[in-house]
């Protein structure tokens, strides 16, 4: 059963909502998609077009923070996908509080729609982030507060996984998974295990994608997406264990053989 939500949580919707530029306030991460343990951190976005108060949103931060010394970063102070925001530990829990810039939401949303495929790097995601992220966030979200109705309007268009985002995602990801692995053979040919190492990994996390968005299922990011893509329909037999395993080994001929499995086997 996902760990129950802290009873504080209205108390802080009501003040984030309350700060000058904020348009919205979301429930995010595991707690959004029933899979919070009592140790998952309660992810709250915040949405915002173009400008927010930064003065009343670090007031309110200290306020909630039983240090009273939590402090929001600037805006894209975090990066420029992950964007900024503040991390709060609220009567003992864990809470982090994440800008999400509306106009590129809606982009988001558009390139979902539209199946584009791009990938961005980030600090903290080893993969990447994908241009339709924000879209896939606000597909798995719970929204707490949206007096002007506005995301709701776009968490619609995107309640459906996009047929032309499944097409292209299995498109790209299907032929990355060979040739991460013929670049990792290269690598273990030249003794450059680390090399090796980061290209199994990319030809492990390219079938999990290529699953994912086979069955229409949003990934918001790495954590989790191999048990994830495990569980889904056709995926090869115990796929997590014997991935883990050869990926311990750096055993390519396994990769091969689990990667170019056909459905189930």
């Amino acid at each position: 059963m996902p760990a129950p939500l802290p009873a504080f949580l209205p108390e802080v919707v009501r003040g984030l909502q309350a700060v000058p530029g904020v348009l919205g306030v979301a429930l995010g991460g595991s707690h959004a998609t029933g899979t919070a343990t009592p140790h998952s951190d309660v992810d709250l976005s915040v949405a915002y077009d173009g400008t927010l108060d930064l003065d009343a949103l670090g007031a309110l931060c200290r306020a909630l923070d039983d240090t009273h010394e939590a402090q929001p970063s600037p805006v894209g102070g975090w990066g420029p996908w992950v964007d900024g925001g503040a991390w709060l530990t609220i009567q003992g829990a864990r809470v982090d509080v994440i800008y999400r810039d509306l106009p590129r939401v809606r982009q988001s949303v558009h390139d979902a729609l539209a199946g584009r495929v791009a990938l961005h790097a980030q600090t903290g995601h080893p993969h990447g982030i994908h241009a339709h992220h924000y879209a896939a966030e606000l597909a798995c979200c719970v929204l707490l507060s949206d007096p002007d109705g506005q995301l709701v309007a776009l968490q619609r268009q995107v309640a459906t996984y996009p047929p032309a985002l499944s097409a292209a995602m299995q498109s790209h990801y299907r032929w990355m998974k060979g040739f991460w692995l013929d670049a990792a053979a290269k690598g273990l040919k030249k003794g450059d295990r680390h090399y090796a190492r980061g290209c199994t990994y990319a030809a492990v996390h390219a079938l999990a994608e290529e699953l994912c968005a086979r069955h229409g299922v949003w990934l918001l990011n790495e954590k989790g997406a191999l048990t994830r893509a495990a569980a889904l329909p056709g995926a090869p037999h115990d796929l997590e264990a014997r991935a883990e395993a050869a990926l311990r080994a750096l055993d390519l001929p396994v990769l091969h053989a689990l990667l170019a499995a056909p459905e189930g086997a």
